[in-house]
């Protein structure tokens, strides 16, 4: 072939279309359980908002954006997450003005250039999650809970919380001091990359699957939190006891974005491979007064589509089936064909879903597409019946048959198809 898809992107055919389908309905029955609305900011916006809100420092913005110039010489990025854009939009559109919490959710592809992995690609869609304007530790649990139940709804079992604490302005720079001391210590024995993060963006030395020995002895965060911040993640942890949802305290979890404060939590599902995560996300409450807002608390998270479909066919978690054509029209010569045609709209104008046979093909070949196409009902248009103004109603599970005038034949469906 002279074209292929661009590597780190894939087409998703018909067959897993009952996936997508699936786990969206499951996302807007959630979300309107919580009290969740639905926006789309854009899929691009001016690189200085993601290297603003990202940060300058993490992988995304040095390494991963998307970025280019467009015919005004505007910098512009691809998303490479969502939670900037939906904080750019808040502000811009007088969200702020509305009751607190503000809670939002968004669905739609995102951009990284990474190296593509399982369940992970240079565009993905996402399943975002954000609650502006509360800092109540209920919160926080509220939106954890958004993500238990959805996993929980499709299927999976084992479900488990990695909680941590990332601290606040107040208490964190002390930690990372400490932190860097340490690493200082033990420049020699970290990679490259950590030596690179060490006076850049120390939290991250805690995410590096290379230097574990090193990662394993360093201090925790948690010995370092301030009254506000542990009274927070206390609280948090009693409400996640109150509703039995399992967790571990991850001393090591950090996530990959600046903007995260006191609560950063994963959601791990048992038995898909190394890659357990299904879901990152945490608090953000310094992130929309860094974008030029009023102070506003903020906590969400972000949950891979593919990552989600990947898992459940590992997990042979079956998605509900989509209701596909449920009458297949058959004829034989122009005049059939005809009333094929005016029957086959009438019955889709009628919310049957419904299919005719093309061409010339033979009664036969006509009735094994009927068959293949997964249809209830044949209805024959033969000369017979065109002259006598009937159809033929073929039941194609039971092989029962009825003659039926043609004025009352959409009424004849609809009654069989609701038996």
């Amino acid at each position: 072939m002279k074209y292929k898809s661009v590597t780190g992107t894939r087409d998703v055919l018909p067959e897993e279309q009952p996936y997508w389908r699936f786990i969206e309905k499951k996302i807007y029955e959630i979300t309107t359980l919580y009290g969740y609305q639905r926006v789309d900011p854009p899929i691009f916006e001016t690189t200085d908002l993601f290297i603003r809100g990202v940060g300058e420092t993490t992988d995304i913005v040095e390494k991963e954006m998307y970025t280019f110039l467009d015919k005004g010489e505007t910098s512009l990025t691809l998303r490479p997450e969502f939670t900037a854009g939906v904080m750019r939009l808040y502000l811009q559109n007088g969200l702020h003005m509305r009751p607190k919490p503000v809670k939002l959710f968004s669905i739609g592809p995102i951009f990284r250039y990474e190296r593509p992995q399982a369940g992970r690609f240079r565009q993905h869609t996402q399943f975002n999650i954000e609650a502006l304007g509360e800092t109540d530790p209920a919160i926080d649990v509220e939106v954890m809970s958004i993500a238990w139940q959805l996993y929980a709804e499709l299927g999976f079992k084992g479900l488990a919380f990695q909680l941590n604490s990332t601290g606040c302005p107040k208490c964190r720079p002390n930690y990372v001091q400490k932190l860097k001391e340490y690493y200082q210590g033990r420049v020699n024995e970290i990679c490259d990359d950590c030596k690179r993060r060490l006076d850049r963006n120390p939290l991250r030395l805690l995410d590096c699957k290379i230097d574990t020995e090193v990662v394993a002895s360093a201090p925790v965060i948690s010995d370092f939190l301030c009254e506000e911040c542990r009274t927070h993640f206390e609280k948090v942890k009693s409400y996640l006891d109150l509703l039995k949802r399992q967790y571990t305290i991850n001393h090591k979890l950090v996530r990959g974005l600046d903007y995260y404060t006191k609560t950063v939590f994963e959601v791990w599902v048992e038995g898909i491979g190394s890659q357990n995560a299904m879901c990152g996300g945490g608090r953000y409450d310094g992130l929309i007064e860094q974008l030029g807002g009023p102070p506003t608390p903020g906590i969400g998270f972000g949950s891979g589509i593919e990552r989600i479909i990947l898992s459940m066919k590992e997990q042979d978690l079956q998605p509900e089936p989509l209701q596909g054509p449920q009458v297949f029209v058959i004829h034989a010569g122009e005049k059939a064909k005809k009333i094929a045609v005016e029957l086959t709209f009438k019955l889709r104008e009628n919310k049957i879903a419904t299919l005719m046979a093309f061409g010339e093909k033979s009664f036969k070949a006509q009735m094994r597409d009927a068959n293949r196409q997964g249809t209830k009902i044949a209805l024959i248009l033969g000369q017979d019946e065109v002259d006598k103004q009937l159809v033929s109603v073929k039941d194609l599970k039971t092989g029962s048959q009825d003659l039926v005038a043609k004025k009352d034949v959409i009424d004849f469906v609809a009654s069989k198809l609701r038996d």
